[in-house]
């Protein structure tokens, strides 16, 4: 039997955070579904399509790992693991905080569906501070977010506030 985990998330954008956490992922199982959630319902404003977002996870992943697929999902997360028949639920933990939220949902999970289970990665120590906030109000100053995120969404980010970057060793500048 495949032993397939579902990562879920916005991904609004992907940064070097998420990718460490799907690479770590894949290792320990035969698959990951990367799974971007489509906010079909205005819950949580974004700031890409879910079609863009997947895109930007697919560039940047670069087909370095073919264990790691990426697909939408709209939904209950535990529905969605039942439809691509997933064992597990991986999630990310970066700061204490994160231990609460994480924590109710892999309970309310369970209680949906008990034949899942949910496992939590933590972060790297250099990627505790990296949030999609945190990537989307720097990029929207202009200030260089290369650190922080692959070139492709860096450039993605740039031309959504429209920002003009030619070197990214140098600041970008606001378009006239």
């Amino acid at each position: 039997m495949i032993k397939r985990a579902v990562y879920p998330g916005t991904f609004d954008p992907v940064h070097y955070g998420h990718l460490d956490l799907m690479n770590r992922g894949a290792a320990l199982f035969d698959e990951l579904v990367v799974a971007v959630y489509d906010h079909r319902l205005p819950i949580k404003s974004v700031l890409f399509t879910v079609d863009e977002r997947m895109q930007m996870i697919r560039e940047a992943l670069d087909g370095q790992n073919d264990k790691i697929k990426v697909m939408p999902f709209s939904g209950l997360l535990v529905d969605f693991a039942r439809e691509i028949n997933a064992q597990v639920i991986v999630r990310g933990l970066r700061v204490f905080s994160d231990f609460e939220f994480e924590f109710r949902s892999a309970l309310a999970n369970k209680r949906l569906a008990p034949h899942l289970e949910t496992i939590s990665l933590m972060t790297k120590e250099e990627h505790t501070f990296l949030s999609g906030t945190t990537v989307r109000e720097i990029a929207s100053l202009a200030g260089n977010v290369t650190s922080m995120v692959p070139v492709n969404v860096a450039e993605a980010l740039y031309g959504r506030f429209q920002i003009d970057h030619v070197d990214f060793d140098q600041k970008p500048s606001l378009r006239d």
